[in-house]
């Protein structure tokens, strides 16, 4: 087991990183519910049990060899993080013409919750090429079978644990109730870093 702790290491501090799948669970967690942000949290964390099998079975070499594949699932991937972006700084128009009287009255589904948080992640090749390198740097040559699911289960299991604290952090009431009134400043911020995410992964190959 020590010898999988460097590996853990690394993957704890990759997960806990502000980036689009922190910012996805935050935003349905604070606009929605809690129960949202836990769900979109579960859907980041099937993304990577996706990426950690596919580069297991050597994904992350098939990406680095065929360069379309990998520019067709890097492009996607912007493309929904700028709609994604798009979608709040609209929000934040919409908000200037009305008082809100709830966080946000458009309901979806727990399905729908799952899917946004599976396409943020699943959207970005980048997540291949990071577990083939964590793998292939870190994982003991000698893993067998079932070492390897172990592995990968212990690594959904901190990701979905993260985010499901992160989702129960930002959906607290006073976190709520301080997005609520600044929604209109919070849903432009948070607009604009999934447009500048999803630029930087259409434009850095």
């Amino acid at each position: 087991m020590l010898s999988y702790l460097p590996l853990f290491a690394v993957w704890v501090l990759a997960v806990v990183s502000p980036g689009p799948d922190m910012l996805v669970v935050a935003q349905q967690a604070t606009t929605r519910s809690r129960r949202h942000g836990v769900v979109t949290g579960l859907g980041v964390a099937s993304a990577i049990t996706v990426w950690a099998v596919a580069s297991m079975l050597g994904l992350s070499v098939l990406l680095a060899q065929v360069g379309w594949l990998y520019d067709v699932v890097r492009l996607a991937g912007a493309a929904y993080l700028i709609y994604l972006g798009a979608r709040a700084l609209w929000a934040s128009r919409r908000t200037e013409r009305a008082v809100v009287e709830q966080v946000d009255a458009t309901p979806i589904s727990a399905a729908k919750a799952w899917r946004i948080g599976f396409l943020t992640n699943i959207g970005n090749p980048k997540a291949a090429v990071f577990f083939g390198s964590l793998f292939g740097a870190l994982l003991p040559a000698d893993t067998g079978a079932l070492g390897r699911v172990a592995v990968v289960a212990g690594m959904v299991l901190l990701a979905a644990s993260w985010f499901s604290l992160v989702a129960t952090l930002f959906g607290l009431p006073r976190v709520v109730e301080v997005y609520r009134r600044g929604r209109r400043w919070v849903d432009r911020v948070t607009g604009i870093a999934f447009v500048a995410l999803g630029s930087r992964l259409a434009l850095d190959r």
